[in-house]
């Protein structure tokens, strides 16, 4: 199994991380332009561009284009967006593929494989909505970065293993990481 994990640059730089450090098998990270800047800005000195980078197998920036996964000839299992910007959105729902991230999600709909879109905004326009239809639609799994609260969350670790827990259903990984509704 091998999963591809996009970060953008958009808030929620931590539900990327978070679902990053919980998938089993090979994870293949690509960071764009912005993940860092805004990394720094919602997690301080915490966590720095090595750290995030060593939590995946392979690590790639947004603008190699000679990277395997850049090929639909390369095989993976699932492309999971975290946080997906808005502007990342609008591309994929265009058929856009100006930067690696755009062109693996369009990779992983053109070969039928698992495609997650996990965004973060508020509130949406008439234009994102539309955007995440097309893309709904087109076959991925649209997910808004909004945990729930039944849990009884203590901590922000657990709003994101909400999230992360989630995202792993999804691709049919078992996990423990959250007390499940009737549990």
């Amino acid at each position: 199994m091998e999963y591809v994990v996009a970060i953008s640059g958009a808030s929620g730089i931590a539900y990327g991380i978070d679902i990053l450090r919980n998938l089993p098998h090979r994870r293949v990270l690509i960071l764009s332009k912005g993940s860092m800047e805004v990394a720094k800005y919602e997690l301080g000195d915490g966590i720095s561009e090595k750290k995030i980078r060593d939590m995946a197998d392979e690590c790639y920036d947004e603008g190699d284009f000679g990277a395997p996964v850049a090929s639909g000839s390369h095989i993976f299992d699932a492309f999971i967006i975290a946080p997906a910007s808005m502007n990342t959105v609008g591309k994929i729902a265009s058929g856009i593929s100006d930067n690696l991230i755009t062109r693996v999600a369009s990779i992983a709909l053109k070969e039928r494989r698992a495609l997650i879109i996990l965004f973060r905004e508020m509130p949406l326009s008439s234009i994102h909505l539309r955007n995440l239809l097309t893309l709904s639609e087109a076959g991925a799994h649209i997910l808004p970065a909004s945990p729930g609260f039944y849990h009884k969350p203590s901590s922000l670790q657990d709003l994101y293993s909400f999230v992360t827990s989630r995202v792993l259903d999804i691709l049919g990984v078992d996990n423990k990481l959250i007390k499940r509704w009737g549990d």
